[in-house]
C-alpha cells in the first residue's frame, strides 16, 4: 500500500516538474526515448506483428466481436473521466452505451448502442488533465506501451485507480472483494492492442517505408491525436490514432 502511495506521489511530482502550460511537448530525454523506441520496434517485429497477422486470419465476426468487447470495457474508464471533465451529456451517452451493449449486446460482443445513436468518446485521465489546461510536458516513449508524455504517463497510472474494470480485476482483493485477477485485466488490454495492431498492418508498413525518421513520425501522429482527443474533435481516432496520416 505504501509503495503505491509513494508511486502516485512520485508521478505527481514528475508531472509538476516536467509539464508546462504549453501545448507543445518538449524533448527532454530524446536519446533514451529513441533507444526505447528501437526496442519497441524490435518487440513489434518479433512478437506483436506476427500475432496481429495471425489474428487477421480469424473470421471477421470474431475480430468484430473482440473489437466490440474491448471497446465496451474501455467505456468504463470514460465514465468517470467524462464526469471529471464536466461533460454530463457524454456521461449519459457512455453509461447508456455500456449498459445496452453489456446486456442486449451479450457482454459487449455486439454493439446495438451504436445503432441507437450512442457512440461515446474514449476518455482517460491524461485527456482530463489536458482539459484542465495542463500541458503535455516532456515527450516520452515507454517500453512496450509506446509514445506518451509526462502528463499522459501520470494519467496512465491514475487510470488504474479510477477504472472500474481495474477495481474488479487487479485491485479486487484490496478494495471490494469481487472475483478477478491480473490476467483478466491484462488479457483484455492485450486483446485491444492486438486488435489495433491488426487494423494497422498495412499503414504501419507504409509508414516504415516512407518515413525519413520513423521516431519523429510516430511522435507527430501521437501528439496530434492526443490534442484532438482533448478537444473532443471528431477527427480523433481510437487508441492513439490510425497510422494513415
Amino acid at each position: 500500500m505504501y509503495t503505491k502511495k509513494f508511486s502516485v506521489i512520485g508521478l505527481v511530482l514528475f508531472t509538476l516538474i516536467f509539464s508546462s502550460p504549453s501545448k507543445s511537448a518538449e524533448e527532454c530525454f530524446e536519446g533514451i526515448s529513441r533507444g526505447i523506441f528501437k526496442f519497441n520496434m524490435a518487440f513489434d517485429d518479433v512478437v506483436l506483428e506476427p500475432i496481429a497477422k495471425g489474428y487477421n486470419k480469424l473470421p471477421d465476426p470474431i475480430k468484430k466481436g473482440t473489437n466490440n468487447f474491448t471497446s465496451n470495457i474501455a467505456t468504463l474508464l470514460s465514465i468517470p473521466n467524462s464526469l471529471l471533465q464536466g461533460n454530463i451529456k457524454q456521461v449519459g451517452h457512455t453509461t447508456g452505451s455500456f449498459l445496452i451493449n453489456s446486456t442486449l449486446g451479450v457482454l459487449g460482443f455486439f454493439n446495438p448502442a451504436e445503432k441507437m445513436g450512442l457512440k461515446p468518446n474514449k476518455e482517460d485521465v491524461g485527456q482530463t488533465l489536458g482539459s484542465y489546461g495542463i500541458g503535455p510536458g516532456c515527450y516520452l516513449v515507454l517500453p512496450i506501451l509506446g509514445p506518451s508524455t509526462a502528463r499522459d504517463s501520470l494519467g496512465l497510472i491514475a487510470d488504474s485507480f479510477i477504472d472500474p474494470f481495474a477495481h474488479v480485476t487487479i485491485r479486487e482483493k484490496e478494495l471490494i472483494g469481487i472475483s478477478g485477477n491480473n490476467i483478466d485485466y491484462f488479457s483484455v488490454k492485450g486483446a485491444g492492442a492486438v486488435d489495433f495492431r491488426s487494423d494497422n498492418i498495412t499503414n504501419f508498413s507504409s509508414l516504415e517505408k516512407n518515413s525519413l525518421d520513423l521516431y519523429s513520425s510516430f511522435k507527430s501522429i501521437y501528439l496530434q491525436d492526443r490534442e484532438k482527443k482533448i478537444e473532443n474533435s471528431t477527427d480523433a481516432k481510437d487508441d492513439w490514432g490510425s497510422l494513415d496520416n
